[in-house]
Protein backbone atom coordinates (compact mmCIF):
# COMPACT_ATOMS: atom_id res chain seq x y z
CA UNK A 1 0.00 0.00 0.00
CA UNK A 2 2.29 2.70 -1.18
CA UNK A 3 0.97 6.58 -0.16
CA UNK A 4 1.49 9.96 -0.21
CA UNK A 5 1.80 11.55 3.29
CA UNK A 6 1.18 15.32 2.43
CA UNK A 7 -1.28 15.99 4.25
CA UNK A 8 -0.93 13.35 7.26
CA UNK A 9 -0.18 16.62 9.94
CA UNK A 10 -3.22 18.55 9.06
CA UNK A 11 -4.57 17.26 12.72
CA UNK A 12 -1.78 18.60 14.58
CA UNK A 13 -0.50 21.54 13.02
CA UNK A 14 -3.33 24.06 13.62
CA UNK A 15 -2.51 27.36 13.21
CA UNK A 16 1.21 27.51 11.86
CA UNK A 17 2.88 28.75 9.18
CA UNK A 18 2.59 26.83 5.90
CA UNK A 19 5.62 23.94 5.76
CA UNK A 20 6.69 22.65 2.47
CA UNK A 21 4.93 19.89 1.92
CA UNK A 22 7.90 17.88 0.63
CA UNK A 23 8.82 17.60 4.27
CA UNK A 24 5.58 15.28 4.73
CA UNK A 25 6.41 13.30 1.62
CA UNK A 26 8.06 9.83 0.58
CA UNK A 27 11.57 10.63 -0.04
CA UNK A 28 13.19 8.97 -2.75
CA UNK A 29 16.74 7.94 -3.03
CA UNK A 30 19.17 10.16 -4.31
CA UNK A 31 22.52 10.62 -5.77
CA UNK A 32 22.44 7.06 -7.62
CA UNK A 33 23.29 6.72 -11.07
CA UNK A 34 22.29 3.28 -11.64
CA UNK A 35 22.86 -0.41 -10.00
CA UNK A 36 26.46 -0.99 -9.96
CA UNK A 37 27.59 2.63 -10.57
CA UNK A 38 29.34 4.83 -8.11
CA UNK A 39 27.21 7.18 -5.48
CA UNK A 40 27.49 10.89 -6.82
CA UNK A 41 29.11 12.81 -4.18
CA UNK A 42 27.04 15.04 -2.14
CA UNK A 43 27.28 19.09 -2.08
CA UNK A 44 26.25 22.07 -0.23
CA UNK A 45 23.81 24.06 -1.84
CA UNK A 46 23.26 26.81 1.41
CA UNK A 47 24.59 28.00 4.26
CA UNK A 48 21.64 28.67 6.63
CA UNK A 49 22.86 30.03 9.68
CA UNK A 50 24.91 27.86 11.49
CA UNK A 51 23.12 24.70 9.48
CA UNK A 52 23.76 23.62 5.50
CA UNK A 53 21.22 22.28 3.02
CA UNK A 54 22.73 19.24 0.96
CA UNK A 55 22.10 18.17 -2.74
CA UNK A 56 20.67 15.38 -1.72
CA UNK A 57 18.46 17.00 0.89
CA UNK A 58 16.99 19.52 -1.79
CA UNK A 59 16.26 15.95 -4.02
CA UNK A 60 14.32 14.39 -1.95
CA UNK A 61 11.97 17.51 -1.57
CA UNK A 62 12.00 18.50 -5.18
CA UNK A 63 11.51 14.74 -5.86
CA UNK A 64 8.42 14.28 -3.31
CA UNK A 65 6.54 17.29 -4.98
CA UNK A 66 6.92 15.64 -8.28
CA UNK A 67 5.68 12.48 -6.63
CA UNK A 68 2.51 14.22 -5.14
CA UNK A 69 1.33 15.73 -8.66
CA UNK A 70 2.69 12.45 -10.41
CA UNK A 71 -0.80 12.54 -11.92
CA UNK A 72 -0.99 16.09 -12.93
CA UNK A 73 3.10 17.28 -13.68
CA UNK A 74 1.75 20.03 -15.74
CA UNK A 75 0.71 21.41 -12.94
CA UNK A 76 4.40 22.07 -12.08
CA UNK A 77 6.35 24.91 -12.86
CA UNK A 78 9.73 24.36 -14.67
CA UNK A 79 12.49 22.17 -12.81
CA UNK A 80 14.39 25.17 -12.57
CA UNK A 81 11.51 27.13 -10.71
CA UNK A 82 10.57 24.32 -8.91
CA UNK A 83 14.11 23.97 -6.74
CA UNK A 84 13.91 27.66 -5.87
CA UNK A 85 10.72 26.59 -4.29
CA UNK A 86 11.74 24.03 -2.76
CA UNK A 87 14.70 25.01 -1.56
CA UNK A 88 13.35 28.40 -0.24
CA UNK A 89 11.06 26.54 1.90
CA UNK A 90 13.79 24.10 3.47
CA UNK A 91 15.24 27.50 4.52
CA UNK A 92 12.53 28.71 6.23
CA UNK A 93 12.11 25.23 8.04
CA UNK A 94 15.61 25.83 9.23
CA UNK A 95 15.52 29.31 10.20
CA UNK A 96 12.30 28.22 12.21
CA UNK A 97 14.33 24.60 13.82
CA UNK A 98 17.32 26.88 14.80
CA UNK A 99 15.27 30.16 16.43
CA UNK A 100 13.37 27.47 18.34
CA UNK A 101 16.38 25.94 19.49
CA UNK A 102 18.04 29.05 20.42
CA UNK A 103 14.72 29.76 22.69
CA UNK A 104 14.38 26.42 24.72
CA UNK A 105 12.02 24.79 22.52
CA UNK A 106 11.87 21.07 22.36
CA UNK A 107 9.98 18.30 21.92
CA UNK A 108 9.86 15.00 23.83
CA UNK A 109 9.56 11.48 21.96
CA UNK A 110 6.41 10.69 24.28
CA UNK A 111 5.55 13.83 22.06
CA UNK A 112 6.52 12.50 19.04
CA UNK A 113 4.82 9.32 19.70
CA UNK A 114 1.75 11.09 20.53
CA UNK A 115 1.93 12.56 16.84
CA UNK A 116 2.51 9.01 15.38
CA UNK A 117 -0.72 8.05 16.38
CA UNK A 118 -2.93 10.74 15.60
CA UNK A 119 -1.54 10.65 12.00
CA UNK A 120 -2.32 6.78 12.05
CA UNK A 121 -5.87 7.32 13.55
CA UNK A 122 -6.19 10.09 10.92
CA UNK A 123 -5.09 7.72 8.17
CA UNK A 124 -7.55 4.60 9.74
CA UNK A 125 -3.92 2.57 10.00
CA UNK A 126 -2.09 1.20 13.55
CA UNK A 127 0.74 2.59 13.95
CA UNK A 128 2.79 -0.46 13.16
CA UNK A 129 0.42 -0.14 9.53
CA UNK A 130 1.59 3.25 9.04
CA UNK A 131 5.49 2.49 9.61
CA UNK A 132 5.00 -0.05 7.14
CA UNK A 133 3.51 2.20 4.70
CA UNK A 134 5.49 4.70 5.25
CA UNK A 135 8.75 2.27 4.50
CA UNK A 136 7.16 1.03 1.79
CA UNK A 137 7.87 4.09 0.00
CA UNK A 138 11.33 3.98 0.11
CA UNK A 139 11.40 6.56 3.68
CA UNK A 140 13.17 5.06 6.89
CA UNK A 141 10.94 5.39 9.52
CA UNK A 142 13.11 7.22 11.71
CA UNK A 143 13.13 10.29 8.96
CA UNK A 144 9.41 10.58 9.21
CA UNK A 145 9.48 10.82 12.92
CA UNK A 146 12.14 13.58 12.21
CA UNK A 147 9.90 15.46 10.31
CA UNK A 148 6.86 14.94 12.82
CA UNK A 149 9.28 16.08 15.28
CA UNK A 150 10.61 18.90 13.62
CA UNK A 151 6.58 20.42 12.44
CA UNK A 152 5.37 19.70 16.65
CA UNK A 153 8.72 22.23 17.00
CA UNK A 154 7.42 24.71 14.92
CA UNK A 155 4.33 24.53 15.91
CA UNK A 156 5.18 24.99 19.38
CA UNK A 157 7.42 28.30 18.09
CA UNK A 158 4.29 29.85 16.34
CA UNK A 159 2.53 29.43 19.54
CA UNK A 160 5.33 31.24 21.45
CA UNK A 161 5.40 33.94 18.97
CA UNK A 162 1.79 34.61 18.92
CA UNK A 163 0.36 34.39 22.16
CA UNK A 164 1.87 37.58 23.86
CA UNK A 165 0.45 39.56 20.58
CA UNK A 166 -2.79 37.84 20.54
CA UNK A 167 -5.68 39.52 22.67
CA UNK A 168 -9.40 39.56 21.67
CA UNK A 169 -11.30 42.39 22.91
CA UNK A 170 -15.38 42.45 23.70
CA UNK A 171 -15.53 45.68 21.92
CA UNK A 172 -13.90 44.47 19.05
CA UNK A 173 -16.02 41.47 18.69
CA UNK A 174 -19.01 43.76 18.94
CA UNK A 175 -17.47 46.00 16.31
CA UNK A 176 -16.73 43.33 13.79
CA UNK A 177 -19.97 41.86 14.32
CA UNK A 178 -21.88 45.01 13.44
CA UNK A 179 -19.70 45.74 10.61
CA UNK A 180 -20.80 44.97 7.05
CA UNK A 181 -18.52 43.02 5.82
CA UNK A 182 -18.69 40.39 8.66
CA UNK A 183 -22.46 40.29 7.53
CA UNK A 184 -21.51 39.58 3.65
CA UNK A 185 -20.59 36.54 4.68
CA UNK A 186 -17.92 34.23 3.91
CA UNK A 187 -15.79 33.68 0.15
CA UNK A 188 -13.82 30.74 -1.29
CA UNK A 189 -10.60 32.29 -2.23
CA UNK A 190 -7.13 31.28 -4.34
CA UNK A 191 -4.68 33.49 -5.19
CA UNK A 192 -1.64 34.28 -6.57
CA UNK A 193 1.01 36.25 -4.85
CA UNK A 194 4.30 38.15 -6.36
CA UNK A 195 6.78 39.33 -4.08
CA UNK A 196 8.21 42.68 -3.88
CA UNK A 197 11.30 42.82 -1.17
CA UNK A 198 11.82 45.39 0.83
CA UNK A 199 13.36 48.51 -0.05
CA UNK A 200 12.50 47.10 -3.79
CA UNK A 201 14.15 49.37 -6.30
CA UNK A 202 11.72 50.52 -9.21
CA UNK A 203 13.82 47.45 -11.26
CA UNK A 204 12.26 45.10 -8.69
CA UNK A 205 8.83 46.37 -8.59
CA UNK A 206 9.07 46.48 -12.46
CA UNK A 207 10.19 42.87 -12.80
CA UNK A 208 6.83 41.57 -9.91
CA UNK A 209 4.68 43.66 -12.50
CA UNK A 210 5.84 41.94 -15.33
CA UNK A 211 5.87 38.44 -13.21
CA UNK A 212 2.07 39.10 -12.31
CA UNK A 213 1.28 40.16 -15.77
CA UNK A 214 2.77 36.76 -17.28
CA UNK A 215 0.61 34.97 -14.67
CA UNK A 216 -2.71 36.47 -16.05
CA UNK A 217 -2.00 36.16 -19.22
CA UNK A 218 -0.98 32.59 -18.89
CA UNK A 219 -4.62 32.22 -16.93
CA UNK A 220 -6.31 34.25 -19.91
CA UNK A 221 -4.55 31.91 -22.53
CA UNK A 222 -6.45 28.57 -20.60
CA UNK A 223 -4.06 27.95 -18.02
CA UNK A 224 -6.02 26.30 -14.92
CA UNK A 225 -5.65 29.17 -11.56
CA UNK A 226 -4.03 26.69 -9.76
CA UNK A 227 -1.56 25.74 -12.12
CA UNK A 228 -0.72 28.99 -12.37
CA UNK A 229 -0.52 29.91 -8.48
CA UNK A 230 2.28 26.52 -8.79
CA UNK A 231 3.97 28.10 -11.24
CA UNK A 232 4.08 31.69 -10.49
CA UNK A 233 3.33 32.40 -6.96
CA UNK A 234 6.05 33.10 -4.45
CA UNK A 235 3.40 32.26 -1.42
CA UNK A 236 4.29 29.33 1.08
CA UNK A 237 1.09 27.99 -0.68
CA UNK A 238 2.13 28.07 -4.08
CA UNK A 239 2.37 23.78 -4.28
CA UNK A 240 -0.59 23.72 -3.09
CA UNK A 241 -2.40 25.77 -5.63
CA UNK A 242 -3.00 29.03 -3.66
CA UNK A 243 -6.38 27.74 -1.96
CA UNK A 244 -6.53 30.23 1.00
CA UNK A 245 -10.13 28.13 1.99
CA UNK A 246 -13.07 29.85 2.89
CA UNK A 247 -12.14 33.35 4.58
CA UNK A 248 -14.96 36.04 5.95
CA UNK A 249 -14.59 38.87 4.30
CA UNK A 250 -13.86 40.62 7.84
CA UNK A 251 -11.26 38.72 7.23
CA UNK A 252 -9.97 40.03 3.80
CA UNK A 253 -7.34 42.65 3.74
CA UNK A 254 -9.10 45.89 3.01
CA UNK A 255 -7.43 46.99 -0.32
CA UNK A 256 -9.12 43.83 -1.94
CA UNK A 257 -12.50 44.01 -0.26
CA UNK A 258 -14.29 46.04 -2.67
CA UNK A 259 -12.50 44.12 -5.96
CA UNK A 260 -13.97 40.58 -4.15
CA UNK A 261 -17.46 42.12 -3.44
CA UNK A 262 -17.67 42.87 -7.23
CA UNK A 263 -16.54 39.64 -8.03
CA UNK A 264 -18.96 36.57 -9.42
CA UNK A 265 -17.54 33.06 -8.42
CA UNK A 266 -15.33 32.17 -11.32
CA UNK A 267 -14.02 35.49 -11.82
CA UNK A 268 -10.21 36.24 -11.79
CA UNK A 269 -9.02 40.19 -10.30
CA UNK A 270 -6.60 41.89 -11.99
CA UNK A 271 -3.40 42.34 -10.30
CA UNK A 272 -3.44 44.10 -7.22
CA UNK A 273 -1.11 45.96 -5.38
CA UNK A 274 -0.93 45.12 -1.39
CA UNK A 275 1.72 45.91 0.98
CA UNK A 276 4.41 42.95 0.03
CA UNK A 277 3.40 42.82 -3.86
CA UNK A 278 1.22 41.85 -5.97
CA UNK A 279 -2.02 39.45 -6.07
CA UNK A 280 -4.03 37.85 -8.39
CA UNK A 281 -7.38 36.71 -7.01
CA UNK A 282 -9.50 34.13 -7.91
CA UNK A 283 -13.37 34.18 -6.53
CA UNK A 284 -14.03 29.79 -5.78
CA UNK A 285 -17.15 30.56 -4.28
CA UNK A 286 -19.53 32.78 -1.84
CA UNK A 287 -21.86 31.65 1.20
CA UNK A 288 -24.45 33.43 3.38
CA UNK A 289 -24.26 32.96 7.38
CA UNK A 290 -26.39 30.24 7.74
CA UNK A 291 -28.95 30.58 10.82
CA UNK A 292 -27.32 27.66 14.11
CA UNK A 293 -29.91 25.61 15.71
CA UNK A 294 -28.91 22.70 18.21
CA UNK A 295 -30.62 19.98 20.26
CA UNK A 296 -30.28 20.53 23.74
CA UNK A 297 -30.56 18.43 26.90
CA UNK A 298 -31.51 18.46 30.65
CA UNK A 299 -30.85 16.02 32.99
CA UNK A 300 -29.30 15.01 36.38
CA UNK A 301 -26.04 13.19 37.17
CA UNK A 302 -24.76 10.48 39.95
CA UNK A 303 -20.91 9.28 39.38
CA UNK A 304 -19.88 7.02 41.68
CA UNK A 305 -15.56 6.63 40.93
CA UNK A 306 -12.99 4.34 42.15
CA UNK A 307 -10.84 5.12 44.59
CA UNK A 308 -7.38 3.74 46.28
CA UNK A 309 -10.19 1.30 48.81
CA UNK A 310 -12.80 1.24 46.50
CA UNK A 311 -12.33 -0.97 43.31
CA UNK A 312 -14.08 0.12 40.27
CA UNK A 313 -16.51 -3.04 40.42
CA UNK A 314 -17.59 -2.14 43.98
CA UNK A 315 -18.32 1.37 42.69
CA UNK A 316 -20.31 -0.38 40.03
CA UNK A 317 -22.33 -2.81 43.17
CA UNK A 318 -22.94 0.96 44.82
CA UNK A 319 -23.84 2.88 41.71
CA UNK A 320 -26.49 -0.25 41.63
CA UNK A 321 -27.70 -0.10 44.51
CA UNK A 322 -28.48 3.83 44.31
CA UNK A 323 -29.96 2.91 40.52
CA UNK A 324 -32.48 0.38 42.34
CA UNK A 325 -33.30 3.20 45.18
CA UNK A 326 -34.40 5.54 42.49
CA UNK A 327 -36.19 3.45 40.19
CA UNK A 328 -37.56 0.46 42.59
CA UNK A 329 -37.72 2.98 45.74
CA UNK A 330 -38.85 6.38 44.06
CA UNK A 331 -36.09 7.48 46.00
CA UNK A 332 -35.39 11.09 45.09
CA UNK A 333 -32.37 11.77 42.60
CA UNK A 334 -31.73 15.58 43.52
CA UNK A 335 -31.09 14.37 47.51
CA UNK A 336 -29.42 11.00 46.34
CA UNK A 337 -26.57 13.08 43.88
CA UNK A 338 -26.21 15.80 46.65
CA UNK A 339 -25.01 12.49 49.60
CA UNK A 340 -23.10 10.04 47.01
CA UNK A 341 -22.50 11.37 43.87
CA UNK A 342 -18.63 12.19 43.33
CA UNK A 343 -19.39 14.93 40.81
CA UNK A 344 -17.74 17.57 42.19
CA UNK A 345 -19.28 19.82 39.10
CA UNK A 346 -23.32 18.77 39.81
CA UNK A 347 -23.19 16.84 43.12
CA UNK A 348 -23.79 20.24 45.27
CA UNK A 349 -26.83 20.69 42.33
CA UNK A 350 -28.31 17.63 43.60
CA UNK A 351 -26.47 16.33 40.15
CA UNK A 352 -28.10 18.82 37.60
CA UNK A 353 -26.15 19.54 34.83
CA UNK A 354 -28.09 22.19 33.38
CA UNK A 355 -28.55 22.27 29.55
CA UNK A 356 -26.18 20.80 27.12
CA UNK A 357 -24.82 19.65 23.64
CA UNK A 358 -25.06 15.87 23.00
CA UNK A 359 -21.19 15.32 23.60
CA UNK A 360 -20.89 18.56 25.92
CA UNK A 361 -20.37 16.07 29.26
CA UNK A 362 -18.54 13.11 27.34
CA UNK A 363 -19.73 10.74 24.23
CA UNK A 364 -21.00 7.96 26.98
CA UNK A 365 -23.34 10.26 28.57
CA UNK A 366 -24.46 11.90 25.28
CA UNK A 367 -25.39 8.45 24.25
CA UNK A 368 -27.60 7.65 27.27
CA UNK A 369 -29.60 10.87 27.37
CA UNK A 370 -30.27 10.62 23.15
CA UNK A 371 -31.94 7.08 24.10
CA UNK A 372 -33.81 7.96 27.06
CA UNK A 373 -37.16 9.53 27.14
CA UNK A 374 -38.02 12.86 29.54
CA UNK A 375 -38.26 11.51 33.41
CA UNK A 376 -36.52 8.16 32.63
CA UNK A 377 -33.28 7.13 34.26
CA UNK A 378 -30.30 5.05 32.74
CA UNK A 379 -29.23 2.29 34.17
CA UNK A 380 -25.58 2.25 35.63
CA UNK A 381 -22.95 2.48 32.90
CA UNK A 382 -18.87 2.81 33.38
CA UNK A 383 -16.42 4.81 31.65
CA UNK A 384 -13.19 4.95 32.58
CA UNK A 385 -14.47 7.94 34.92
CA UNK A 386 -15.99 5.65 37.47
CA UNK A 387 -19.86 4.27 37.16
CA UNK A 388 -22.54 7.03 35.99
CA UNK A 389 -26.65 7.39 36.30
CA UNK A 390 -28.37 9.77 34.37
CA UNK A 391 -31.91 11.15 34.87
CA UNK A 392 -33.45 13.01 31.40
CA UNK A 393 -35.24 15.72 32.33
CA UNK A 394 -36.07 17.22 29.28
CA UNK A 395 -35.03 18.30 25.19
CA UNK A 396 -35.30 21.46 23.36
CA UNK A 397 -34.12 23.42 20.06
CA UNK A 398 -31.90 26.43 20.59
CA UNK A 399 -30.79 29.03 18.19
CA UNK A 400 -27.47 29.35 19.11
CA UNK A 401 -26.35 31.47 15.80
CA UNK A 402 -25.40 34.51 17.95
CA UNK A 403 -23.23 32.57 20.96
CA UNK A 404 -21.31 30.93 17.45
CA UNK A 405 -21.17 34.46 15.74
CA UNK A 406 -19.65 35.67 18.79
CA UNK A 407 -17.15 32.77 18.61
CA UNK A 408 -16.71 33.02 15.47
CA UNK A 409 -15.92 36.46 15.24
CA UNK A 410 -13.15 36.06 17.89
CA UNK A 411 -11.54 33.58 15.71
CA UNK A 412 -11.38 35.15 13.22
CA UNK A 413 -9.85 37.96 14.49
CA UNK A 414 -7.50 35.80 16.66
CA UNK A 415 -6.17 33.96 13.81
CA UNK A 416 -6.05 37.30 11.48
CA UNK A 417 -4.02 38.78 14.42
CA UNK A 418 -2.00 35.86 14.66
CA UNK A 419 -1.25 35.08 11.05
CA UNK A 420 -0.12 38.79 10.92
CA UNK A 421 2.29 38.22 13.93
CA UNK A 422 3.80 35.08 12.41
CA UNK A 423 4.43 36.45 9.05
CA UNK A 424 5.92 39.63 10.17
CA UNK A 425 8.00 37.08 12.72
CA UNK A 426 9.34 35.17 9.37
CA UNK A 427 10.24 38.12 7.60
CA UNK A 428 12.21 39.33 10.47
CA UNK A 429 13.61 36.13 11.14
CA UNK A 430 14.77 35.38 7.27
CA UNK A 431 16.02 39.10 6.51
CA UNK A 432 18.34 38.94 9.83
CA UNK A 433 19.50 35.48 9.06
CA UNK A 434 22.56 34.51 7.09
CA UNK A 435 21.80 32.98 4.13
CA UNK A 436 24.19 32.05 1.48
CA UNK A 437 22.69 29.55 -1.53
CA UNK A 438 25.94 28.36 -2.86
CA UNK A 439 24.22 27.31 -6.39
CA UNK A 440 24.15 30.39 -8.80
CA UNK A 441 20.98 28.03 -10.84
CA UNK A 442 19.50 28.23 -7.05
CA UNK A 443 19.42 31.57 -6.41
CA UNK A 444 17.16 34.46 -8.00
CA UNK A 445 16.84 38.30 -7.41
CA UNK A 446 20.76 38.15 -6.34
CA UNK A 447 20.38 35.82 -3.09
CA UNK A 448 23.27 33.97 -3.87
CA UNK A 449 24.88 36.75 -2.11
CA UNK A 450 25.02 35.83 1.31
CA UNK A 451 22.31 38.05 3.95
CA UNK A 452 22.08 39.98 5.92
Amino acid sequence: MKQTFALLLLAITFAIAPLAHAQLLPQAASGQTGSGQEQRLDRIVAVVGEDVILQSELDRAVHAVQQQYAQHPDQLPPLSVLRRQVLDRLILMKLQLQHADDQGIHVSDQDVDRAVQAVAQQNKMTPDQLRQAVEQTGQSFADFRQQLHDQLVVQRLHQSVVQSSVNVTQSEVDNLLNSPAYKAGEVHLAHIEINVPAGASAEDISAAAAKAKAALDAIKGGMNFQAAAIRYSDATDALDGGDLGWRRMDAIPPAFLDTIANMEPGQVSPALRGPTGFHILKLLGRRKPAKQVVTEYHALHILIKPTAVVTMQQAGQKAEALYRRIVDKHASFAKLAEADSDDDTTANNGGDMGWFQKDAWGSAIGQQVTMLKDGEVSKPFQTAEGWHIVKRLGERQTDVTEQDARAQARQAIGNRKAEQAYDNFLRELRSRAYVKILVPSLASDGNSKATP
